[in-house]
């Protein structure tokens, strides 16, 4: 277990917030190809890393959601109290009334970094952060970084900023940032990647991991494209936990307008971005006391992203059988997960254990599973973070990755 204060606090929310305002396009010339940066977000082991924005045109049938912009923050509590927990409530159905066709260019900030010796695998790690936060979760501070820890053995990763969050254009966030184009943009991405579009690097095989929101996002794309990853590996997402779990938490995280509740970051954003500062509603959100650094929950804090009302809607919107998937998946979620399980991952029954019959009937005889002991939501802002990585990198090695 590492002790608390690991780094310095201070530093890391300075540029967590001067890296990522919400209403900034895309300059090729900023991040040329093979520009030698190093990898944004962690104190770690210093790694190459390419940055750019990359234009992805993509399409999708997105819903058509009848709610108008929220005119202030009154609206979007009641918004939430009725879509999510009034009980029997139909608001969230009353308001989406059909799909409709969404086609577009969008500028999506993205990373991939490189170990800082020779590339040892031929399989490049493909990662989908969560709702409410951006591409920094997966390099977020020294000792919880994924990035360090794929690189240090021998895995190229591939981050990015998904549409509306980060650095990434903000589309509009009740018909255009929504889950079914986000699987349309990061399928395209997949395709670039493979065919050399990106970088010079050679991509044999590509591993999708997800968090959350991330991992619906996967789980649509092995649905739809699955042919599109050799393994899948979804974080922070099972199913058969309680109906409520999700309406419990979004209870606690206290959405509110985006520009309102942080200005210097958003206050150029429609007022359907939402997000939350609320110290204690992220640690209900998240977190699992005492197995976490305060200093992570206040960095979590700072690092707050966006979720728009059209995200909120189709959060669930990818989830679906993948029939067709024939590779490995793996399954790994914190034990005492709020949104998920409602604080519970192990009752009635092990809902890791039995979430591929259920969503990958075909996936490959080593797909496996992990439980997190102590951990909430964020499993990467755990102590137990290292665990659920040496998981993750063994269930590769095992399948030949």
């Amino acid at each position: 277990m590492r002790s608390p204060a690991l780094f310095a606090i201070a530093a890391l929310t300075a540029r967590a917030f001067a890296a990522s305002p919400g209403n900034i396009k895309h300059d090729w010339g900023r991040y040329p190809r093979g520009s030698g940066q190093l990898c944004e977000g962690s104190q770690g082991p210093q790694r190459p890393v390419f940055s750019r924005y990359i234009d992805v045109t993509a399409s999708a049938e997105n819903y058509i959601i009848n709610f108008p912009e929220p005119a202030n923050e009154t609206v979007v509590t009641e918004f939430v109290l009725e879509a999510s927990l009034q009980i029997n409530g139909t608001l969230a159905k009353e308001l989406v009334t059909g799909t409709q066709h969404i086609s577009g260019t969008y500028a999506i900030y993205s990373q991939l970094c490189f170990p800082k010796g020779p590339t040892t695998s031929s399989t490049l790690q493909f990662l989908i952060h969560g709702g409410g936060y951006a591409r920094e979760y997966w390099n977020n501070a020294p000792g919880y970084s994924y990035v360090d820890f794929a690189a240090e053995r021998g895995y190229p990763t591939f981050l990015y900023d998904r549409l509306g969050c980060g650095l990434s254009d903000h589309a509009d966030p009740l018909t255009v940032v929504q889950s079914p184009l986000e699987v349309a943009i990061a399928h395209e991405l997949v395709q670039q990647l493979r065919n050399g579009a990106i970088s010079n690097l050679v991509v044999e095989k590509v591993f999708g991991v997800g968090h959350s929101f991330g991992s619906q996002q996967l789980n649509g794309i092995t649905s739809a494209y699955p042919k599109d990853l050799d393994a899948a590996e979804l974080t922070g997402l099972v199913v058969g936990g309680p109906a409520s779990s999700s309406a419990v938490a979004f209870a606690a995280f206290n959405l509110n307008i985006a520009a309102i509740l942080d200005p210097a970051r958003f206050g150029t954003l429609p007022s359907a971005y939402l997000t939350s500062n609320s110290e204690a509603g992220i640690q209900t959100f998240f977190f699992r006391a005492q197995n976490f650094d305060p200093a992570l929950l206040t960095l979590s804090v700072a690092t707050a992203q966006t979720l728009t009302i059209g995200e909120f809607l189709t959060l669930t919107a990818g989830i679906s059988p993948a029939a067709n998937f024939t590779g490995p998946v793996d399954f790994t979620i914190g034990e005492h997960d709020m949104p998920v399980c409602q604080g519970n991952c192990l009752l009635p029954t092990n809902l890791a254990a039995g979430t591929k019959a259920l969503l990958y009937p075909a996936a490959s005889n080593g797909s496996s599973y992990y439980v997190a002991p102590d951990t909430g939501h964020e499993i990467n802002y755990h102590y137990s973070a290292t665990g659920a990585y040496e998981h993750i990198h063994k269930f590769l090695k095992k399948n030949g990755l």
